[in-house]
């Protein structure tokens, strides 16, 4: 697909939220599936941007939602092509439980050797920032498709950081701080080199300051229904 183009179909982030209830309420779709799904299709994505990810470096900023949790599955998946992966948290790892989806990918990462580096300091951001300067490709994992408010922080000091190094960038399902709706930049927003959207394009991609931001949009086929996609968009 040609860089800041995407297909006709576009999706409001009411729609993806509604999309993802009835997926797993009523066709019976866990969560960590389409989890799974994303961050393994996203890692692919990732996979051939780098050409070959055997041994190169590959910097992960993960949030606290689900969207951190689609990167951390793309740590692993990437670790397991024999990628030297380092993961950044924007948020105190203990606050996540272990018992959810995002919790259960940040414990197996542990297990797997990757470490988090918490960014909520100076030397969280420091450190985070030598992992960008070192890696071959940052991914974009930090706030997905439910944003509506300005960036805090310390997203916002990540997402300038990632926009300050000179390094393809793949973002996870929205490029963090664009509006999915609008294509507003909600006070900072990622430049993507690429986009690796779920189930559909989302509105804000071909609106406003969106195509700027998302780059080389590319949908990834979570395991969502294509009755239910179809149902949701008419209704």
């Amino acid at each position: 697909m040609d860089r800041n183009t995407v297909p006709p179909k576009t999706c409001s982030r009411e729609q993806i939220r509604e999309l993802d209830r009835r997926a797993m309420e009523d066709y019976g779709i866990p969560g960590a599936v389409l989890m799974e799904n994303a961050g393994r299709g996203a890692a692919a994505i990732a996979a051939e941007m780098l050409g070959n990810a055997a041994k190169k470096r590959v910097a992960i900023f993960c949030g606290k939602g689900n969207n951190g949790g689609d990167g951390f599955v793309i740590a692993r998946h990437l670790h397991n092509r024999g990628a030297r992966v380092e993961a950044v948290a924007a948020f105190p790892l203990e606050e996540v439980s272990p018992e959810t989806d995002a919790g259960v990918n940040i414990e197996i990462v542990r297990h797997m050797g990757i470490h988090p580096t918490p960014a909520l300091d100076d030397a969280g951001r420091t450190l985070a920032a030598a992992h960008a300067k070192q890696a071959g490709l940052i991914v974009d994992a930090l706030l997905g498709t439910g944003l509506s408010g300005e960036v805090r922080e310390p997203y916002l000091s990540l997402i300038r950081l990632v926009n300050a190094e000179d390094k393809p960038v793949l973002s996870v399902d929205v490029p963090s701080g664009l509006d999915a709706n609008t294509g507003n930049v909600l006070r900072a927003a990622v430049r993507a080199t690429c986009t690796a959207t779920f189930v559909l394009p989302k509105h804000g991609f071909r609106l406003g300051e969106g195509p700027a931001h998302a780059g080389d949009v590319r949908v990834v086929d979570i395991g969502v229904p294509v009755d239910l996609v179809d149902e949701i968009l008419s209704s």
